[in-house]
């Protein structure tokens, strides 16, 4: 019988390693998500108009308070529950991607697939008129439709991780060009219709939304959670994946779509809402020692939107810049940040 004193100090290393990284991760997770309540319960309880923790929990229980009431169930909450689904489905979409082609450009901002998705939006705006579902359901059409053209043009020979990138960002500035000439031709008030919906906002969140939103996600979310399995194969590589017996095309086809679908769901909610899925990822790695998390990616994805919904409602007084503006001016200082810090320790990004 093999005595377990006889393991050698590398065995009892790697076994301290694993102990530490799993308390860590344990941490990071609770406190994230601690912050997360707090924030969901500052978004409805604070602001322009303040509700008191008794009154809010009498209007949950059905209780009419006039004024609260209304502010609370048609504007505040549902607004703070689609701003969380948001958060963590672009924080997950943008750590798949990074994850799977082992790269910290490959978010669904960068390659194209958000533009994509703003992109028929806006013929739908401009062109046809649409408003309301018909613009979601058609930034989800048009997420869908550039992320397999990316692919298919980009897996000659297998779709490897820096063709993927360059395809998406070629597409990217198509797909910016047809809505920068799209602008010019709109009137005024389509224009700036357009242009609060491009920025990403959630000012518009109804109950309607959330629940089509929050459907996609019980969807999604679990068909993820297989298809994550797979990741660690995929992040040491290619050639070590395939030698490991994963199917490599199929696997990352596989994520691909979950990956966009998840982006897709999210800008139909509330728009491209900027920095999201680029950022996510990167934060919980640095959070996790290098390591990522499509758990933890989820919890700093909603962590964002919901403080950034917050400052952009309450930092002008009658003002309530969309969510995408605070988040567009915060996250490129924060990503310099970020990769200095990487260079320092080593990573590059």
């Amino acid at each position: 019988m093999l005595d377990r004193s006889a393991a050698g100090p590398g065995a009892l290393l790697v076994r301290a390693a694993r102990r530490r990284s799993l308390k860590r991760s344990r941490v990071v997770t609770t406190v994230l998500a601690a912050v997360v309540v707090v924030l969901f319960a500052v978004s409805i309880l604070l602001g322009t108009y303040t509700v008191t923790i008794p009154d809010f929990f009498r209007i949950l229980g059905g209780e009419q308070i006039p004024g609260a009431t209304f502010i609370v169930m048609e504007s505040k909450l549902p607004r703070a529950v689609i701003g969380l689904l948001v958060g963590a489905a672009f924080g997950i979409s943008g750590s798949i991607f990074q994850t799977m082609l082992r790269n910290p450009l490959a978010s669904p901002d960068i390659i194209g697939i958000s533009y994509g998705a703003s992109a028929s939006a806006v013929v739908a705006i401009v062109v046809f008129g649409a408003a309301g579902t018909t613009v979601s359901l058609a930034a989800l059409c048009g997420a869908l439709v550039v992320a397999m053209a990316i692919y298919l043009l980009s897996r000659r020979g297998g779709a490897a991780g820096y063709r993927l990138i360059l395809v998406g960002v070629g597409f990217a500035a198509v797909m910016q060009a047809l809505v920068t000439f799209l602008m010019t031709r709109a009137d005024v008030r389509t224009a700036s219709q357009v242009l609060v919906w491009l920025n990403g906002s959630l000012n518009s969140s109804n109950w309607d939304r959330a629940a089509v939103l929050a459907l996609a996600l019980l969807v999604l979310l679990p068909v993820t959670a297989v298809l994550a399995r797979r990741l660690r194969g995929l992040e040491l590589g290619e050639d070590t994946a395939a030698g490991l017996g994963l199917r490599v095309e199929a696997s990352k086809l596989g994520l691909l779509v979950a990956g966009v679908a998840l982006a897709a769901v999210a800008t139909a909610a509330a728009g491209p809402v900027a920095f999201i899925a680029f950022l996510s990822g990167p934060i919980a790695r640095r959070l996790l020692g290098g390591r990522h998390s499509l758990t933890v990616s989820a919890l700093v994805g909603a962590v964002i939107v919901l403080a950034a919904d917050f400052v952009g409602a309450n930092l002008v007084p009658g003002v309530s810049l969309p969510v995408g503006v605070v988040t567009g001016a915060l996250g490129a200082p924060f990503l310099l940040w970020l990769l200095v810090t990487s260079n320092r320790v080593g990573r590059g990004g």
